[in-house]
């Protein structure tokens, strides 16, 4: 009997408008998931420096030093006024300052007896912008533990391929340099005090040589009698370093960025934007594509009209009856999906060795193909509601 109903229902239903549908769906529902994936594996990065278009959400701002700056008696800082204008801007998510040391600092290692010192400047910041995962990273006046100190990659660059290698000195990598125990010498308001330090971290975010805020606090109190200083440095924490709403503000406050990533960031911008307009253009398919199924099943009911008040009228309830074109729904969506699933990963297999090749790491499809499914699901929702309605207005 159900096969008969079956036949009977059948028979308006347009082979060619159901190909048409699911033709048109595929494309949409392809760009969508493929502009998507092709955006996360060419902007997400491991954090290496190879990563193309990976960008941090962290950017150091410090004034414009313009002229003969601080010879003049021009020491530009960041006022509580300035800080409280860069938090209201809506693409700040948060703001950490640095904090200088206000005294005397000397580092010190000794090798067989014989040793050598230079003169340091020492910096902190809040902990949670420390890019450097680390245990221990805190200072107890009281410990005889090791300071401890993370300085910026570029620095041991420039000393393997510049110094180094002007000089024809070996080149040490960063394990090397944990290795060796510093005597940090503090000198101020008529005290001199030593204590032990230790490099234990490299850290590509910051250009500086950082030590727990904790200990800057402590130092700062005991060996300076200077008052507490604006900062003249900022690490602030941003939605995307490539907006040019950012851009334009510091252009009008004067202010600067530290790091070469302007370009890379720009660049990860104008990726976003034109994904967006490649997804667009899917949704804008996928959408016409779903009118086109509804008109068909408008027309359809249209058709079957009378067949369908028969089998009403015979016993079969609205939803039995709806249920056999929304199998057929279910069916066509699930092979879209499935063949949508497919040609996301071929199409990335076949961009992954050529990212490869530039520094980037592919992500997971996972993201994807789960939002392709959310589609799908979506679009399969609207088909049985508005079949289920139609079915029983006839």
């Amino acid at each position: 009997m159900k096969d008969e109903v079956w036949r009977l229902l059948r028979r308006n239903i347009s082979m060619a408008q159901i190909a048409w549908y699911a033709l048109a769906n595929l494309a949409g529902v392809m760009i969508i998931i493929t502009g998507l994936q092709l955006y996360r594996d060419v902007t997400s990065g491991d954090g290496s420096d190879d990563d193309v278009l990976a960008t941090e959400d962290f950017m150091i701002l410090s004034p414009k030093v313009d002229g003969l700056g601080s010879l003049m008696g021009a020491n530009k800082v960041f006022t509580a006024e300035d800080i409280a204008d860069l938090e209201a801007q809506p693409w700040v998510k948060s703001i950490g300052e640095f904090k200088s040391a206000e005294f005397s600092v000397s580092a010190g290692i000794n090798f067989g007896g014989r040793g050598m010192s230079t003169q340091l400047f020492l910096e902190s910041v809040p902990d949670e912008f420390i890019d450097v995962k680390l245990r221990g990273w805190d200072f107890n006046p009281g410990s005889s533990k090791e300071v401890p100190i993370v300085i910026s990659k570029d620095y041991l660059a420039l000393y393997n391929f510049g110094f180094a290698a002007s000089r024809s000195l070996p080149r040490i990598s960063e394990a090397m340099v944990g290795m060796v125990p510093l005597e940090l010498m503090l000198s101020g308001n008529g005290m001199t005090v030593s204590v032990p330090g230790r490099i234990v971290g490299f850290s590509q975010r910051l250009n500086t040589i950082a030590v727990p805020e904790s200990f800057i606090d402590w130092a700062n109190h005991t060996f300076s009698s200077a008052a507490d200083t604006e900062p003249s440095r900022l690490i602030v924490q941003v939605d995307n370093p490539g907006n040019p709403a950012i851009e334009r503000y510091l252009d009008n406050h004067g202010y600067e960025t530290a790091g070469g990533s302007e370009g890379v960031a720009r660049a990860s911008y104008v990726m976003g934007i034109v994904t967006s307009v490649v997804i667009g253009i899917g949704v804008v398919i996928s959408i016409l594509s779903l009118v086109i199924l509804l008109l068909s099943i408008s027309l359809l009911m249209q058709k079957n009209r009378d067949k369908i008040a028969s089998l009403i009228l015979l016993g079969y309830s609205p939803a039995k009856v709806a249920g056999y074109y929304v199998r057929v729904v279910c069916g066509v969506n699930a092979v879209i999906l499935l063949l949508a699933a497919a040609a996301l990963l071929c199409v990335r297999h076949a961009w992954e060795p050529a990212l490869s090749e530039m520094g980037m790491r592919c992500s997971s499809p996972a993201g994807a193909l789960a939002t392709g499914a959310v589609i799908m699901v979506a679009v399969t929702l609207i088909n049985v509601v508005y079949i289920r309605r139609a079915v029983s207005r006839c």
